[in-house]
């Protein structure tokens, strides 16, 4: 008989593990709470850009999300194969823009920083850098370019993972919210839902910025896995208006989209799971958008979007076992749950399985807070 596998939420993270626990030969359960899974990776904007996401004194996840990002080619062409749908990456390349004295100095600080770790971008005067980018803003004083980093249809990629999960026998369950685990013993023996109980031999936490709200997942409180509110605009493009690579400037990014459309995004808010949209995030957004490409304010605007990024203490995710038998996790991936993707779901689907995975989960393990606190 197959061992079964209960994971709560059908989002990016989710349906990636539950895929390739099925491809292992697992009866596996998806139960999420939304219709469609259009969790915060449908909101994204899909950027796979490790190299302008790298923040100081963040190495191990920098690696982590640089050894994902190489692996997405394998991930992409696994993915077609069983889901029929092809999804392609765009290696467009991040492009950091300034337009005054103070975001040039934070570029230069960016800039040494780099070469000093031995990661350096391409460093452009102004008229180099709208050289690369004819849309910009005529005021740029400098740019910054990293070549590697790269962005997908990520509406695509969650269409490709939810019918390659159910085409390799996974079962999805929607609108199903689960109340608790049950935990006898020190061991994860099922979860509660609509009223009855469903043993599993083992549990994944994947609910995002939910996994704390379950009853018997208290303890990720102490790891504070919250909402993080982004909102985002969709912009329609236009014959005249194209952009070579990803832009980002002061407090925004910019992005061209395989469907035509633009992408500006996006605001970081703590207001719990509220998920309105505000007349200041729209305003604070296609400012700052406005200032690095004038060109924008001529777009028409398809829609605004908010999703809830799952934080954590850190802000970089929490993979693994935790101290329950039979419970593990993979949350708290916060802004880069599009391009953890591959990485989150090879690695943990072996850990489950009992197979080798990455050394490098071991940096991300929920222990690592333990040892802040000792």
């Amino acid at each position: 008989m197959k061992q079964k596998v209960g994971i709560i939420g059908g989002g990016i993270v989710g349906l990636s593990i539950g895929w390739q626990l099925a491809k292992k030969g697992f009866h596996v359960e998806i139960l999420e709470r939304e219709k469609d899974c259009r969790g915060a990776a449908w909101v994204s904007a899909g950027m796979l850009a490790p190299q302008a996401e790298l923040g100081f004194e963040e190495f191990n996840y920098f690696t982590l999300c640089m050894e994902s990002l190489k692996l997405y080619p394998q991930f992409l062409e696994e993915l077609e194969r069983d889901s029929g749908i092809k999804v392609g990456i765009k290696k467009c390349g991040t492009l950091m823009a300034a337009f005054d004295r103070d975001q040039t100095e934070k570029i230069k600080r960016i800039k040494d920083f780099r070469e000093r770790i031995d990661l350096p971008g391409k460093w452009l005067s102004g008229s180099e850098a709208i050289e690369m980018e004819p849309l910009l803003s005529p005021k740029c004083t400098c740019g910054l370019f990293f070549e590697h980093d790269a962005e997908i249809d990520n509406r695509k990629l969650l269409e490709a993972l939810k019918q390659s999960f159910i085409n390799s026998g996974g079962k999805l369950y929607e609108e199903h919210i689960v109340e608790s685990v049950m935990i006898k013993n020190g061991k994860a023996e099922g979860l509660h839902f609509h009223g009855i109980d469903v043993k599993y031999d083992f549990i994944l936490i994947a609910a995002g910025s939910w996994s704390a709200k379950i009853k018997g997942l208290e303890f990720l409180n102490g790891v504070n896995i919250k909402p993080v509110k982004g909102q985002i605009i969709s912009l329609s493009s236009s014959d005249s208006f194209h952009l070579n690579t990803a832009v980002r400037a002061d407090n925004v990014y910019i992005v061209c989209k395989s469907d035509n459309r633009i992408i500006v995004g996006a605001t970081v808010e703590d207001f719990g799971y509220d998920t309105g949209i505000t007349a200041g995030a729209v305003l604070q957004l296609l400012e700052s958008a406005w200032e690095a490409i004038p060109a924008i304010s001529e777009l028409n605007i398809q829609s605004v979007d908010a999703g809830l990024r799952p934080g954590s203490l850190d802000n970089q995710p929490i993979l693994g076992k935790t101290d329950i038998d039979g419970l593990y996790v993979a949350a708290g991936h916060y802004r880069s749950g599009v391009l953890l993707a591959p990485m989150t779901a090879y690695n943990i689907a072996n850990v489950i399985a009992g197979e080798k995975y990455s050394d490098m989960l071991k940096n991300f393990s929920i222990n690592r807070f333990k040892k802040e606190k000792a």
